[in-house]
């Protein structure tokens, strides 16, 4: 995620802040330009951007105070680029429930703004039933014990548990699990990678190099999930594998590999941003553990650049973190193998956006 400043006062300002702190201006997200506008309130219920002739309206989720987004006003939507999206909320009558979905549009916020950057298909069901994308936030409240809600997508409906919003309940999850990262964002950023396998790979020129790389993914699901969680994965499996879930199928593989793509570029625009240098004082330290983030991961072409830019970064993240006695930013080794599978996720992004270009 990229510094964004008041456009009135130049001070900085967060993605998800609805005010300046600096000048108290009311701020918006154009997810148009990808900015953040200031704005001065006009007439039943419009905005003015203070330095452009635009107006707008804030997203309807904003009077719930889980979105800061804004719609231009020559538009009909009600619901912003975000916020379109969702076809099931949590019941907001648990006053729990509001602190859990406003954490869960913030995560899916940034994942929106990753797919807007790289211009990918992105439409809601509700305007392309076949191909289009909602999102299911659901609890096991009121649910068949028998089939309680499970995190997962299904020909363009991502469902999310919204106990991963309970910092404790998904923290219990990840140690039953024997995970060593767990967050909503990399839900999220997983679970839309399945959709976007759907949607890029399955019936193009790139599949072939998927079963290169990832395997025949005609192998039966079900079978494999029920192997994973009785056998577990290979004891090589970190030599060719970027997670242990990975190893579980193909598309599995994919998606983990899809997920830590956008964590490494989200990240990265965010080094740029702060003009992050890695450049350890001792003499005596390899070059492969220097790196300018000189240029934004969003729209760089090319991958070797991600990655020498990458690899440094993370080992200064996670030397920081231990410093503050904190678990490894970043707890993952990347190995040759793993760096194909990414460097064919970079491809296939970047050839749908050069597309839509």
């Amino acid at each position: 995620m990229k510094l964004f400043y008041c456009d009135t006062c130049g001070h900085p300002v967060f993605f998800d802040n609805a005010s300046c702190l600096n000048c108290g201006c009311l701020l918006g997200f154009d997810s148009k330009n990808l900015h953040m506008l200031s704005l001065d309130p006009g007439d039943t219920g419009t905005y003015h951007s203070r330095h452009l002739s635009l107006e707008f309206r804030y997203c309807e989720n904003q009077r719930l105070g889980v979105c800061n987004w804004i719609i231009p006003v020559d538009h009909s939507d009600t619901f912003c680029r975000a916020c379109e999206l969702n076809r099931v909320i949590p019941n907001l009558s648990q006053p729990s429930y509001w602190k859990r979905w406003k954490a869960i549009e913030e995560a899916k916020h940034r994942l929106v703004y990753t797919l807007l950057n790289w211009q990918l298909p992105l439409l809601s069901k509700h305007r392309d039933p076949k191909r289009g994308l909602v999102f299911d936030f659901k609890s096991n409240s009121g649910q068949d014990i028998s089939q309680p809600v499970v995190t997962g997508h299904a020909q363009g409906i991502i469902t999310l548990n919204i106990a991963e919003a309970d910092d404790v309940e998904r923290e219990m999850m990840r140690n039953e699990m024997d995970e060593v990262y767990r967050t909503l964002l990399g839900h999220f950023r997983h679970e839309i990678g399945h959709y976007y396998w759907d949607l890029l790979v399955k019936e193009s020129d790139h599949l072939h190099g998927f079963r290169t790389l990832f395997g025949d993914e005609t192998q039966n699901y079900a079978s494999a999930l029920e192997r994973h969680y009785q056998v577990g994965p290979l004891p090589d499996w970190r030599e060719t594998y970027i997670s242990a879930y990975a190893t579980m199928h193909p598309w599995e593989d994919w998606a983990e590999t899809w997920a830590h793509y956008l964590h490494i570029v989200d990240t990265l625009e965010t080094a740029y941003s702060f003009g992050t240098q890695v450049h350890p004082r001792s003499v005596q330290t390899s070059k492969w553990l220097r790196s300018d983030v000189d240029e934004n991961a969003y729209f760089c072409e090319d991958f070797n650049k991600i990655i020498a830019m990458w690899m440094p970064l993370s080992i200064a993240l996670n030397s920081i973190n231990r410093s503050m006695g904190a678990s490894d930013l970043y707890p993952f080794v990347i190995n040759p193998s793993v760096i194909r599978k990414l460097e064919f996720v970079h491809g296939v992004i970047r050839s749908e956006s050069r597309r839509q270009v």
